[in-house]
């Protein structure tokens, strides 16, 4: 027991030292004597049960940096936008990032952001986006993330009109309520060669194919039948141009993308789709006082793992770094059997 007792506290004190030695010159120590700090060349002389003795050559420095801060680093403490970002994901993880949140717990979220903003290690985050990102928390519905969103809301003047546009986005979550939000992506191009610079959304979800048999058959049961529908609305718009800090967004297409629905996912892989740049146009061109939206998204923190990024009305989305690559995902390999295949697998697996 006196070696694990003893084991432990070296344990935390390699900890505390490897925090400490990430601290620039005048920032408190934590008070620890200099004879209890464990080092590098930590070496166990006696271990019986009575008895447990360290020998050192050298201190412990961290082996690696909480985050590694790209250009613009500010002198500040790494391990304080370490904490931040901790409490920031477990908040995110304990209110299904900020659907259930609580008045206060957005908030909460909302400090925690301020905090972490202020630590930016980046003066050109906006510049510094290129990949695949996954939305973790947003103080607001998840779906506008989407640029499809964003653009509706920039054709609503602020003010009213922008309060109203809320409650519509309010309630038109609240009448899905049935379906789950899956993953929600945003996957960042700047353009190679010929292609243009890019945001393409992705916004998986999953609803009950058959949710209440029961009202309409002389069937009893509870819930409704292991059948699902599922797909991806994807959308894509034009970074009509990249600033330090923000984007402006151009919209283009809508489509759905990884439908199970037989029948229907052979329709829009055939190329069926919303054309929203081409219908702005036509509007453009009958209506004078008609212009095609283009929302400004800003991004006030970016690291190798984290984004925070607001809309024109400073809604939050936090994002998580996937990876490096810009490349939509491929949903050909879905089928379309609403979902039969995976239960007929699932209930041989019972019985085989």
């Amino acid at each position: 027991m006196a070696i694990l007792s003893a084991a432990s506290h070296v344990g935390a004190m390699r900890y505390l030292l490897s925090i400490e030695a990430q601290l620039p010159s005048g920032v408190p120590s934590y008070g620890l004597p200099t004879t209890l700090l464990p080092t590098r060349a930590t070496t166990l002389m006696s271990m019986d049960d009575d008895s447990f003795s360290l020998s050192s050559e050298q201190p412990i420095v961290a082996e690696d940096a909480l985050d590694v801060p790209v250009d613009g680093a500010k002198s500040l403490p790494q391990p304080s936008i370490a904490l931040l970002k901790q409490k920031l994901l477990l908040l995110a993880a304990s209110t299904r990032r900020g659907e259930s949140a609580t008045i206060a717990e957005k908030d909460q979220a909302r400090a925690l952001i301020d905090e972490i903003e202020a630590l930016n290690p980046s003066v050109a985050p906006a510049r510094q986006c290129e990949g695949t990102w996954e939305l973790v928390f947003s103080d607001t519905q998840l779906f506008r993330s989407s640029p499809f969103f964003a653009a509706g809301r920039a054709v609503c003047a602020d003010g009213p009109e922008a309060k109203r546009y809320d409650v519509f986005c309010d309630l038109h979550r609240s009448a899905l309520a049935i379906s789950e939000i899956g993953k929600v992506r945003q996957i960042v191009s700047y353009g190679e060669d010929d292609t243009r610079p890019e945001l393409v959304s992705e916004f998986e979800v999953c609803v009950g194919a058959v949710p209440f048999l029961s009202d309409f058959v002389p069937l009893r049961y509870s819930g409704g039948l292991p059948l699902t529908i599922s797909g991806a609305i994807v959308s894509t718009a034009s970074l009509e141009s990249v600033g330090d800090t923000e984007w402006s967004l151009l919209m283009d297409t809508v489509e759905v993308k990884g439908s199970n629905v037989p029948l229907l996912r052979q329709l829009l892989d055939s190329g069926l789709r919303l054309e929203s740049r081409q219908l702005g146009r036509a509007l453009e061109a009958v209506l004078p006082t008609y212009a095609n939206p283009r929302p400004i998204f800003r991004t006030s923190f970016v690291d190798d793992y984290l984004r925070i990024s607001r809309d024109q009305d400073g809604k939050i989305f936090v994002y998580s770094r996937v990876n490096e690559k810009s490349k939509p995902t491929d949903f050909s390999d879905l089928t379309a059997d609403f979902g039969i295949n995976g239960l007929v697998q699932n209930l041989a697996s019972l019985y085989f």
